[in-house]
């Protein structure tokens, strides 16, 4: 099985698995959108036992675009993991302080967003499409972190994961509009004048965001790779029938 382990170390492993032609479905790990959700389960518990961590150990959301997070405690174990209606719903990101739980975010396309903190041991995971990113789920999640949960954004290490390039991010006005009202995403967006299209960052848009929340730029990774260009890649883009990533990340016991 095709995987990307972003950081494994004493405390933290956190990665991402890949698009790959000899797994079912070419290893899709999202049941939202399969062929057979056998196949799907048979992928994730691949992965947890890669991982070697038990399929009931993950936590699985039901993402909707929205701004909205869930704080994940030991009676979530398992939510989402062997059937979508367990899945903690109408959420885009999940964070906890629990060890031995794998948080996870399904993404074609969109950034996730994956991080820890190296002083509390807090983790934590985010999906953003562009609505997502409009919405400024990052930047409010740590926001909420800062003041509920006590955390300095110094402790904090970002890694964004794999997702559709400025280059195949085409848009019309109306989505140039609303990141234009952002007030910061200038610099990441240009206007093609042949296709009348504009192209925007959304990577590096979310950057900013976890910028803005304190968190220091060479403690934020990006995974430059397009997920429309790349064979490793799931895009909803390229084709509207795409599995998805699943991006994740646990705290070591």
């Amino acid at each position: 099985m095709k995987t990307k382990i972003y950081f494994d170390n004493d405390q933290f492993i956190a990665g991402t698995t890949l698009k790959d032609d000899i797994e079912l479905e070419l290893n899709n790990m999202a049941l939202h959108t399969c062929v057979n959700a056998a196949d799907v389960l048979e992928n994730r518990k691949k992965l947890a036992a890669t991982l070697d961590c038990d399929l009931n150990n993950f936590i699985c959301t039901q993402q909707t675009h929205s701004a909205n997070f869930h704080k994940v405690t030991p009676t979530d174990k398992g939510r989402g993991a062997e059937q979508m209606d367990t899945a903690v719903s109408n959420t885009d990101a999940l964070y906890t302080l629990e060890p031995n739980l794998l948080l996870c975010s399904f993404t074609a396309d969109c950034v996730p967003v994956i991080f820890y903190n190296e002083v509390n041991g807090l983790i934590g995971v985010v999906h953003s499409g562009w609505q997502g990113t409009i919405k400024e789920i990052t930047l409010k999640l740590f926001q909420h972190l800062m003041e509920h949960e006590h955390c300095n954004p110094q402790d904090f290490h970002v890694q964004i994961g794999m997702a559709l390039s400025q280059q195949k991010f085409e848009v019309d006005a109306d989505v140039y509009e609303k990141f234009h009202t952002l007030g910061y995403a200038e610099d990441f967006m240009y206007y093609n004048d042949e296709t009348n299209k504009y192209h925007i960052d959304n990577q590096q848009t979310v950057k900013k965001q976890c910028e803005l929340a304190g968190i220091p730029t060479e403690q934020i990774l990006i995974d430059t790779i397009c997920t429309f260009l790349s064979p490793d890649g799931f895009s909803y883009r390229q084709d509207k029938q795409a599995g998805r990533h699943l991006s994740f990340i646990m705290r070591k016991d």
